[in-house]
């Protein structure tokens, strides 16, 4: 039997379809929801829940901060059943934005907490669409799970730069970063290998349990190797860096 998957989509979503084919791909039943007709779900009917890329509302008051809104005041209780039941939770980019902004990352203190971090305007003061490269603690959660190179992955974002709210967060935060932005030898470094200015290079976290990812650059972008700008330079593996995050997800399950 397929592992259900819910892809949240709302207005100003742009990453949907790409991320329902990724989990296809990996062998996962993805279903495409409208944030307005997940009230009518029963979420335990799944066992991922993805918010995807995108600019949600226009990135109005700041990016994600709507949609973050909606789902802390209109399903708060639903999504708290759904990771009570040991399910996953992923966001990317825009997704990410919205689960730091409704207090369910990075989940020190149970979720739907106080905000302690935040994804602010890049340093560079522009959108930032490239390909980075990322370090990856594979040990911290289950979307990584034998992931123990450097891997690429694009960004595209104007509010990408990881801040917390002080230095007591930052130290707590160490052990639930999963993704560091590094050059293509694994070294930490400023600008262009960080895009954003991000505080100890994060380009994403974990919650405690490993069970709730989010990170900026897209997964979903690079799951063959012709997507990647070098293919026809490089000898690349014939699946993409981020594929194995999704099939990571769907066997967590099987």
């Amino acid at each position: 039997m397929k592992v259900k998957t819910l892809v949240v989509r709302a207005a100003g979503t742009n990453c949907d379809l790409e991320t329902v084919y990724a989990f296809e791909l990996a062998g996962a039943d993805a279903d495409l929801v409208y944030i307005d007709e997940i009230k009518d779900k029963n979420l335990l009917n799944y066992k991922i829940l993805v918010f995807p890329g995108g600019f949600t509302y226009g990135d109005d008051i700041s990016a994600g901060k709507i949609l973050a809104n909606e789902i802390k005041y209109k399903l708060k209780d639903k999504i708290l059943k759904f990771i009570e039941k040991s399910n996953l939770i992923l966001g990317i980019c825009n997704g990410f934005q919205v689960l730091v902004k409704a207090g369910i990352l990075p989940g020190f203190d149970g979720y739907f907490t106080e905000q302690t971090v935040s994804l602010v305007t890049n340093d560079s003061e522009r959108f930032e669409d490239r390909w980075v490269d990322l370090k990856v603690y594979p040990e911290r959660s289950v979307f990584t799970n034998g992931i123990d190179r450097i891997i690429s992955l694009p960004v595209a974002h104007a509010e990408g730069k990881f801040v917390v709210k002080n230095k007591g967060i930052l130290k707590k935060i160490e052990k639930q970063i999963v993704f560091q932005y590094v050059d293509e030898k694994g070294r930490l470094g400023g600008y262009p290998h960080n895009p954003n200015g991000s505080v100890m290079n994060i380009a994403g976290i974990t919650d405690r349990t490993g069970r709730i990812l989010g990170l900026m650059p897209h997964p979903e972008r690079h799951i063959s190797y012709l997507q990647h700008p070098l293919h026809t330079r490089k000898k690349l593996d014939e699946e993409g860096d981020g594929f194995k995050i999704f099939q990571n997800a769907v066997n967590y399950f099987k």
